[in-house]
């Protein structure tokens, strides 16, 4: 174990897990630990140890998402075989885990479609063996990037995988390579019930994708709000335009149906399409009043 990295001044006391210094309060451990890992100093920390196997399963899930690999424990090297990821967050969608410091610490998703094929939308940190464990589960014929800020390792899994790889022309530099360019702000179907929604705001070339009406990967567009319960934009994190956000969310809101809630950053939600289009209908309204602000990552309301 590296002493450089073994100081716990947030964590629980004696021995067991702890967060170590190299934390960036990306949110993802709580999202996948929640009342063990906790927030103190704009750091997570582990609140308590874990009680029994499940607990322990949350908090090796929470360990291997890390980007950083903050999450450890004093009885060494975490054990391989313990890795849950992917994910399987219903019969349908995998969340990867493995997050990238090369995506500032993006969520990303495996989505499966009727024929068995899957979608990956963003990515994981680039591993030959986490691709060996997700053609695993089935063929991906597609990697679908949200926005620049998540196209680290897109070419080089699609290559991997021998998939379209597609982003929006707004920010196609992120993503050269890309052989599937969408353009425009036009909503359009990309494969059979998975559509893109051009969205620019948090990039000029943000995209959400939505599939069967029923999930919303929506990269840095907006997300769940544990501290707000609500639906939520990064106002403070906004590259591109919040008032251009804004008028996305006024342009495509009202063609929009989903349930699930799958973002690249904050949490992840799951509630009735009528409730989820009722609370996006309130995040369209409380954006047209935000107005331009300097970043500020520790303003994020996790």
């Amino acid at each position: 174990m590296n002493d450089a990295h073994t100081t716990r001044p947030r964590s629980a006391e004696g021995p067991g897990w702890y967060v170590d210094d190299r934390c960036t309060d990306c949110d993802v451990a709580r999202q996948l630990a929640p009342g063990l890992i906790g927030v103190a100093g704009g750091r997570s920390v582990i609140t308590r140890q874990p009680a029994g196997e499940e607990e322990e399963r949350q908090l090796h899930a929470a360990a291997f998402a890390c980007h950083t690999r903050s999450i450890r424990t004093s009885a060494g090297r975490l054990d391989p075989g313990l890795d849950p990821f992917p994910l399987a967050l219903d019969d349908t969608v995998y969340l990867c885990g493995h997050n990238s410091p090369h995506t500032a610490a993006a969520n990303s998703y495996l989505l499966r479609r009727p024929s068995g094929a899957l979608m990956m939308i963003d990515t994981p940190r680039w591993s030959e063996r986490l691709a060996a464990r997700f053609e695993g589960i089935g063929p991906v014929t597609d990697v679908l990037l949200t926005h620049r800020d998540h196209a680290a390792h897109g070419l080089r899994y699609a290559g991997r995988f021998g998939a379209r790889l597609w982003i929006h022309e707004g920010d196609l530099a992120a993503a050269p390579g890309a052989d599937r360019v969408l353009r425009g702000t036009e909503a359009v179907e990309i494969a059979d019930g998975v559509v893109a929604h051009p969205l620019p705001g948090h990039t000029e070339g943000s995209v959400l994708y939505v599939a069967d009406e029923r999930y919303c990967f929506s990269g840095d567009s907006f997300y769940w709000s544990r501290s707000a319960n609500d639906v939520e934009v990064a106002e403070s994190v906004t590259w591109y335009s919040i008032r251009e956000l804004a008028a996305s969310l006024a342009r495509t809101v009202g063609g929009l149906r989903f349930e699930w809630l799958l973002p690249g950053h904050g949490d992840r939600m799951v509630l009735p399409a009528a409730v989820m289009a009722e609370k996006m209908r309130g995040l369209t309204a409380r954006a047209r009043r935000m107005e331009p602000r300097p970043i500020d990552f520790t303003a994020v309301r996790w």
